[in-house]
């Protein structure tokens, strides 16, 4: 199934809804939830998923799952998604907060194929199979380090939002502290308890996340720059600390000419129904 929306075949008695779209650049999945389990992978492009509790930024040819039942908000920057959409009793195993993962190739051309299916692909047949194998292949993946806590507090969240917005590498604790109305050491201490990380290495790892997307159309040089390094050793061995891989790993995914790749049947990304 490819560019419908999950409302018109979530009756179906199938405990996976594989769905196929192609988001325009800049295309925003407001704020909603599904009944089911989501496994959105992006083929092409960044994606941002942001809920209540965190916010995680996914690469090209990674994948985030979403737990049933969690509202959230998804940033499509030239994307092409495949999404499975899973029925909470046949996943117990299913984390219970978002969490992205890297797809290997069974994986994603098991997913391809699916996508292909028809809504009311045959349980017992070819199809069966592959679906039944798309989940024991999911359940095997471990979770990569690509998202950050949000606070609990209003004040403290409403400070990282906005710094993910716009990072900067001049933001201290004191700017925080008074923003906040408290001390710097109250502000440490509840920013610890509610993120198990300290304002300054959230804040690293914040600017790591926002280079993500922007190396989709800069250069790792040019990126470093624009968040503040003082050259791109620094910037690449912060990347690489944080992730375990150097940032010219998703710079090297651009097509020639600085163009996105194609959507996964090799075509542009076009107009997406309203669904996520």
């Amino acid at each position: 199934m490819r560019n419908i929306a999950l409302a018109d075949v979530d009756h179906l008695d199938r405990d996976v809804l594989p769905i196929g779209t192609d988001y325009p650049p800049g295309h925003v999945l407001d704020w909603h939830e599904h009944r089911r389990a989501q496994f959105l992978y992006g083929a092409t492009g960044v994606m941002i998923v942001d809920t209540a509790e965190g916010t995680w930024t996914v690469p090209p040819q990674r994948a985030v799952l979403i737990p049933a039942a969690t509202r959230h908000r998804v940033r499509m920057l030239g994307v092409s998604t495949g999404s499975l959409y899973v029925e909470p009793r046949a996943v117990p195993w299913w984390p219970a907060a978002c969490r992205v993962v890297d797809v290997p190739p069974l994986l994603r051309e098991l997913l391809l194929t699916a996508t292909g299916f028809p809504a009311d692909y045959d349980r017992s047949g070819r199809a069966g199979c592959v679906i039944a194998l798309l989940l024991h292949e999911i359940a095997a993946l471990r979770p990569l380090p690509f998202q950050v806590r949000i606070p609990a507090s209003a004040a403290l969240a409403a400070l990282c939002r906005a710094y993910l917005a716009a990072p900067d590498t001049g933001v201290g604790n004191a700017e925080w502290a008074a923003r906040a109305a408290m001390s710097e050491r109250a502000l440490t201490r509840r920013f610890r308890a509610e993120t198990g990380d300290s304002p300054a290495v959230w804040r690293a790892r914040a600017r790591m996340l926002t280079a993500v997307p922007l190396l989709a159309t800069a250069s790792v040089t040019e990126v470093a720059g624009r968040l503040g390094y003082a050259t791109p050793a620094a910037f690449t061995a912060a990347f690489t600390r944080t992730f375990g891989v150097p940032p010219s790993r998703f710079a090297a995914e651009r097509a020639p000419h600085g163009g996105q790749k194609g959507g996964p049947n090799g075509g542009p990304n076009g107009a997406a129904p309203p669904h996520g």
